[in-house]
């Protein structure tokens, strides 16, 4: 068989070859073109900017950081200076005498019990410190009986000098406070002790340590006397209570926000 020779295939002026692609008309290269290039002057300009900003911010955080070290070192300084110079000590409190003048439970016809009671006691605070001067704010007392509140009040504020005792009287009382059941249950339970009703004294006040002309600022305590025990009047004559177990111990009250500790 004679082989067949076709004949190639011309391209005329109008005809377009199928396997070429042509650009989009968007992507046609021009040579003509220049392509665009940030000028060195805005860059820079952009960058310095950028630089000076950051370098800015961490300069102020630097310098903060070093002021803020500074005045606590400073401060950690100083306390430590007045600490060994002067070896201040905390006041201590002791309690002298206790004494259940009244004692009454009341029980009306609506099944409301209400107690009145009235308590006399001493405390005594003393100042160990050689030139440091405790003024104390007005003080707020009350004696309790296992969460039982008995009597309350208050004394004037007062200076407790350098190596110097201050005695305190006060009379505290309670009229008519309604009780609960617990409470009249737990007052109950504690009268039929042999040694009487297990009290507790509670002391609250601000005080400010001052030594010639430094002052501090005004810190709250809390004096809280335990290991009393006493009896309620037998007749019209009161009994002494046991103070012999009693020991006080002073907790500082701070404030932060609404919360105290």
């Amino acid at each position: 068989m004679a082989d067949r020779v076709h004949p190639s295939a011309k391209l005329n002026g109008n005809a377009t070859n199928p396997t070429t692609k042509l650009p989009p008309k968007n992507q046609i290269y021009n040579p003509n073109s220049i392509p665009y290039r940030p000028t060195q002057t805005t860059y820079h300009r952009h960058n310095r900017r950028h630089c000076s900003c950051r370098r800015c911010f961490c300069l102020c955080c630097f310098w903060s950081l070093l002021i803020i070290s500074t005045i606590l070192l400073l401060a950690a300084i100083a306390g430590a200076g007045f600490y060994f110079l002067f070896r201040p000590k905390p006041p201590s409190f002791s309690v002298t005498f206790v004494k259940i003048t009244q004692f009454k439970l009341t029980t009306t016809d609506d099944d409301t019990t209400r107690l009145t009671a009235k308590v006399n006691f001493t405390l005594s605070t003393r100042n160990p410190n050689k030139k440091l001067i405790y003024n104390y704010d007005v003080v707020s007392l009350m004696v309790e009986s296992n969460s039982v509140v008995l009597a309350n009040g208050s004394f004037t504020g007062f200076n407790n000098g350098p190596n110097n005792i201050t005695i305190i009287h006060s009379t505290l009382s309670m009229v008519s406070q309604v009780l609960d059941a617990d409470s009249i249950s737990s007052l109950k339970s504690d009268l039929k002790r042999k040694n009487g009703l297990p009290l507790k004294i509670l002391l609250d006040t601000m005080v400010i340590a001052k030594m010639d002309k430094l002052k501090s600022k005004k810190v709250g305590i809390r004096v809280t006397c335990e290991g009393i025990h006493g009896k309620i009047p037998i007749g019209k004559i009161p009994v002494m209570a046991s103070t012999t177990n009693a020991k006080c111990k002073t907790d500082l009250r701070m404030k932060i926000l609404k919360w105290t500790f």
